[in-house]
This record gives structure tokens, C-alpha cells and sequence, in this order.
């Protein structure tokens, strides 16, 4: 018994140091940001990994003067918050469909989603500008939002299905009975159990449209402000890079991310682990 204890302290102490040698590397990006956020640009070339040597808070100042990030994040949170909404609307509406009728066509569909998911972007980026340019989308505010919306169908589809297997037929059935139509049964009855996996999705996707930057650097129309990650960009140039505003910028977008990470990260790891248990 006082080997097996031992034993077991042994691996405690290991998995303990593991995990926080693991933290500490993903953790140091971020502190590495903050600290370079209140430098000087020289400071930071100088000795990049040292403490600030002053409170310098000049360079928020200089983000907001020489470049137009104000409309910047106001672009970042309309595509983001548009996305979110349009997907949270389509994407369980398609997984309901799937998943409740379960017939040949349906089943062929799943499959399409799930094919889809194994293309690489690579290969049909070229045609994607192409048909936004056909629809005239190309250049506007709609094209990148239309292209996060259909990107996340087919993982969406996979996870509510996977979600959708868990909620029992009859909580469905006994609402129809009382006279709901499947769209309103959906929405006040089923919809409402799926607030984990929603999480999951609105967490998934926000942080990966918020982040993004092919999307609107090639479709948003140039010489005008695009979003965070574009403008945080065009501060680092061939020659020279002002690094001090690029982690001023970095920590700006880094709060909002953060603050919806943490508000939902209870639902999120739930979703997560209860969609991976019941697909």
C-alpha cells in the first residue's frame, strides 16, 4: 500500500508538472502581448521578453490616431455578431431535419455535409471569389458573412446531430399533440435543451470569425477600414513594423474573445463532451 501511494504521488507530481509546463506555453503568448503592449517600439526590439520598464500607454493612443480601428471594430462586431446569429438560426434548423426524419434524403445529405468538411479551402477558394463576384457580393459586408454561415453548416449539422440524439421523441411528440407545429415545437421545446451545444457553436465560430483575416483582407474592398486583424496587419510593413501597436491592437481584441470565452466556457466544455459522447 505505501508503494502504491508513492507511486501515485510520483505521478501526481509529474502530471501536475506537465500541465503547467503546457499552460505556461500557451499562457506566455498572451502575457508576451500584454507586456509588449505598454513598450516602446525600441524597447520592445531591444529586449523583447523583459518587464516594461514604464506604464507606457502611448501606443493606444497612436492605434486609434493612425489607422481607423474605431470602424475597425465596429466591422468586426457586425460580421461576428451576424454570423452568430444567422448560423444559431440555420444550422439547428438543418441538424432538426436530419436528424427527425431520418429518410434516404436526409441520410444523403448528412453524408454531403460530412464530405464537404474533407475539402481543403485551397481548392475551391479561387471559385468561391468567383461566385461572390457572379452575386455581386464580392466587395461588400454580406460576402464574408455568407461565407461564414454556409462554413459552418457542415460541422454544425454534425454536432446538433450528435446533440439531437440525446433529447427523447417524446418530449417532441407530447408538444405536437397539444397542437405545435414542428417549427414552433423546435424552437419553445427543443432548442432550449440544446443551450450547451448552442454554446459550443457560438464560442467555435465567434472566436473564429473574430479572428479572422484572409476572409475580409481579399473581399472587404481595399483602401478602406476592414476589421481588427486587417488593420492590426497593415502596421507591419516589409522594412519596418511598429510593433508596439500591433500588441496594442492585439490586446483590444484580445478582451472581447476573452470575455465571451469565459462567459460561456461552463456550456462550451459541456457541449463539447456531451456531443462527442452521444455522436
Amino acid at each position: 500500500m505505501e508503494k502504491a501511494k508513492k507511486r501515485l504521488r510520483w505521478t501526481d507530481i509529474v502530471l501536475f508538472a506537465v500541465t503547467f509546463v503546457l499552460a505556461f506555453l500557451f499562457l506566455y503568448p498572451v502575457l508576451f502581448a500584454v507586456m509588449s503592449a505598454f513598450k516602446e517600439n525600441g524597447e520592445i526590439l531591444k529586449n523583447p521578453t523583459a518587464l516594461p520598464s514604464s506604464f507606457y500607454t502611448t501606443n493606444f493612443v497612436d492605434l486609434f490616431e493612425q489607422s481607423d480601428f474605431a470602424t475597425a471594430i465596429i466591422h468586426s462586431v457586425v460580421l461576428t455578431t451576424l454570423s452568430e446569429i444567422l448560423i444559431i438560426i440555420v444550422v439547428p434548423l438543418s441538424a432538426f431535419g436530419i436528424e427527425r426524419r431520418g429518410s434516404k434524403v436526409t441520410r444523403i445529405i448528412y453524408t454531403y455535409f460530412l464530405a464537404g468538411m474533407m475539402i481543403p479551402f485551397h481548392l475551391y477558394m479561387f471559385p468561391l471569389f468567383k461566385e461572390l463576384k457572379i452575386f455581386r457580393l464580392f466587395g461588400h459586408m454580406a460576402g464574408p458573412i455568407v461565407i461564414y454561415v454556409s462554413g459552418a453548416i457542415a460541422f454544425g449539422t454534425l454536432l446538433y446531430c450528435s446533440f439531437l440524439k440525446g433529447i427523447p421523441l417524446e418530449i417532441e411528440e407530447a408538444a405536437m399533440i397539444d397542437g405545435c407545429s414542428p417549427f414552433r415545437t423546435f424552437w419553445n421545446i427543443t432548442f432550449p435543451l440544446l443551450g450547451p451545444c448552442t454554446a459550443s457553436m457560438v464560442i467555435l465560430n465567434g472566436l473564429g470569425i473574430w479572428n479572422d483575416y484572409l476572409m475580409p483582407y481579399l473581399v472587404l474592398p481595399s483602401g478602406k477600414a476592414k476589421t481588427i486583424t486587417v488593420e492590426i496587419a497593415s502596421f507591419v510593413g516589409q522594412y519596418t513594423a511598429r510593433w508596439d501597436i500591433v500588441f496594442a491592437g492585439t490586446v483590444i481584441s484580445m478582451v472581447p474573445a476573452l470575455a465571451i470565452f469565459m462567459l460561456f466556457q461552463k456550456y462550451f466544455v459541456k457541449g463539447i463532451t456531451a456531443g462527442a459522447a452521444k455522436g
